[in-house]
C-alpha cells in the first residue's frame, strides 16, 4: 500500500486546541487556527513579533505573574531541551477591539523544544488550553468541574515531577560510576613491603550520592622503611574523589621528601589552601622504620590508628592530633610522636566510616574496633581487613565511605 504524503503544515493548522511556535528568542514563528481564533490575533498580528508585544501583561493588575512565569519556562525548555509544563496560569488579555479593556482568562500552558540537527534547540512548541469557563464555574456542576480542573493539573504535575526525578537518578547513577572509576584509578594496589603482609580495602557507602573522598596510600621509603596514609576530603561525588585525588597525590610526593610524617602534612596544609574543596579533610600519616621498630605518627584531625599487639591488646596511636587541614588561618608545626613495636605486631589505620554510627559517641565506635582486633589477632592481614568490615559496618549498608589499611609489622 502506498504512503500517503502528509502535509504537515496542514496538519498543524488544523490541530485541536492552541498551539503555536516560537524560535528561541521567544518571536512568534507560527500559530495554529485555534490559537488565532481564541486569543483573538490574526497571523499578521502574530508572526515575527515578539510574545509579549503581542500579549503585554495587565498594567492594572501589579500582583501579575504571567509574564514572567511565562517566559522562564520558556527559556527554561530552550536552556534544558526539555519539555517544561507550567501550572494553571492567570494572564489577562486586551480586548483587541477596546483599547484599555482587559479580559480575565486562566490557561494550563505546556512549552516543549524543537530540537534541530546539532541538538540546539530552534523552536519552542507552546501548546496552551484556556480553563477560563470551568475556573469561573460556580453552583450545581460548577464546584465538581472546578475540582476536576485541579485534578488534572495535580495529576499533570505529578508526571512531569516523576520525568525529573527519573532523569536526576539517571544523572546521579553516571556521576556515582565515574566517581567509582575514578577513585579506583586512584587507590593502589598495596606495595610489597619485603616480608611484611598488607592489606587495602576501600568500601563505598551505600545510596547513589554516598560516593567520598575517602582514600589510602603506601609509599615505599630508603631503608626498611614505609609511609602509610589514610585520610577522608569532605563531600560526596565526583568533586570530592577529584580532591581526593590532588591531595593523595601531593602527599604521596610530600612523604618522598619530608624528615617526617608531620612535615608531610605540613606541606599538604598549605597545598591543600589552593585546592578548592580541601578544607576540613582529615587525614593521618604515619611513616613505619623496621630498623628501630618504630612507627612515627601525626594526625590531621584524622581518627586514631590502632596497633595491634601481638598478644591481642590494642592501643590508639593519639598522641599527635592536630585540627584537620585548613582548621587554622596560619601556618604552625603539625605534632609528631613515635611508638615502637615487636614482630608480629599489627597497624591498622582507617576512616571514620568504619567506626562512626550517628548518634552514638566515637569512644563506643572504637571500643567496637578494639574488641574486633582483639578477637581476631591471629588472622592474617587479608582475613583481618574482611573481619573488620564484617564485624563494624552495619548490615543495613554504610552511609559513609571507609578506606582499611592493614600492615603486620
Amino acid at each position: 500500500m502506498r504512503k500517503p504524503q502528509i502535509d504537515y503544515t496542514a496538519v498543524f493548522h488544523a490541530l485541536p486546541g492552541m498551539v503555536a511556535l516560537l524560535t528561541p528568542d521567544l518571536v512568534y514563528a507560527d500559530a495554529n487556527d485555534d490559537f488565532l481564533r481564541l486569543a483573538g490575533r490574526t497571523r499578521e498580528q502574530l508572526l515575527g513579533r515578539y510574545i509579549f508585544d503581542v500579549f503585554p501583561e495587565n498594567p492594572n493588575d501589579r500582583a501579575a505573574a504571567g509574564m514572567r512565569e511565562t517566559r522562564t519556562s520558556m527559556l527554561r525548555a530552550v536552556a534544558t531541551g526539555e519539555r517544561d509544563t507550567m501550572a494553571l496560569l492567570r494572564y489577562d488579555i486586551q480586548d483587541p477591539e477596546r483599547s484599555g479593556r482587559w479580559v480575565e482568562h486562566f490557561w494550563s500552558p505546556v512549552n516543549a523544544p524543537v530540537l534541530g540537527p546539532d541538538g540546539n534547540v530552534v523552536l519552542i512548541v507552546h501548546r496552551v488550553e484556556e480553563v477560563t469557563e470551568l475556573i469561573r464555574a460556580r453552583g450545581g456542576l460548577g464546584h465538581d468541574v472546578r475540582a476536576r480542573v485541579l485534578e488534572a493539573e495535580l495529576f499533570t504535575r505529578a508526571r512531569e515531577l516523576q520525568e525529573v526525578n527519573e532523569r536526576l537518578r539517571r544523572a546521579q547513577a553516571r556521576d556515582r560510576e565515574v566517581a567509582l572509576a575514578l577513585q579506583e584509578a586512584m587507590l593502589p594496589a598495596p606495595i610489597p613491603v619485603g616480608h611484611h603482609r598488607a592489606a587495602v580495602r576501600y568500601w563505598p557507602a551505600t545510596g547513589t550520592l554516598n560516593v567520598c573522598g575517602d582514600w589510602y596510600d603506601l609509599v615505599d621509603l630508603p631503608g626498611d622503611r614505609i609511609a602509610v596514609a589514610v585520610g577522608d576530603v569532605v563531600g560526596h561525588g565526583l568533586s570530592a574523589a577529584c580532591v581526593m585525588g590532588q591531595l593523595r597525590s601531593a602527599l604521596s610526593a610530600a612523604a618522598r621528601v619530608a624528615a617526617g610524617p608531620a612535615r608531610a602534612l605540613e606541606a599538604l596544609g598549605l597545598y591543600a589552601r589552593r585546592v578548592d574543596g580541601a578544607e576540613s579533610t582529615t587525614v593521618v600519616k604515619t611513616f613505619i622504620d623496621w630498623g628501630t621498630h618504630t612507627i612515627t605518627y601525626s594526625s590531621a584531625g584524622h581518627p586514631p590508628p590502632a596497633l595491634l599487639r601481638s598478644g591481642g591488646i590494642v592501643a590508639f596511636l593519639d598522641r599527635a592530633t592536630d585540627p584537620p587541614l585548613g582548621a587554622r588561618p596560619e601556618h604552625v608545626p603539625r605534632p609528631e610522636a613515635s611508638a615502637t613495636f615487636t614482630e608480629g605486631d599489627t597497624l591498622v589505620l582507617y576512616t571514620d566510616g568504619l567506626i562512626e554510627r550517628r548518634a552514638e559517641d566515637i569512644d563506643t565506635g572504637l571500643a567496637r574496633l578494639a574488641d574486633s582486633l582483639a578477637r581476631h589477632a591471629q588472622d592474617d592481614p587479608e582475613a583481618l581487613a574482611d573481619a573488620l568490615l564484617a564485624d563494624l559496618l552495619p548490615p543495613s549498608g554504610n552511609t559513609d565511605d571507609t578506606a582499611l589499611v592493614v600492615i603486620r609489622l
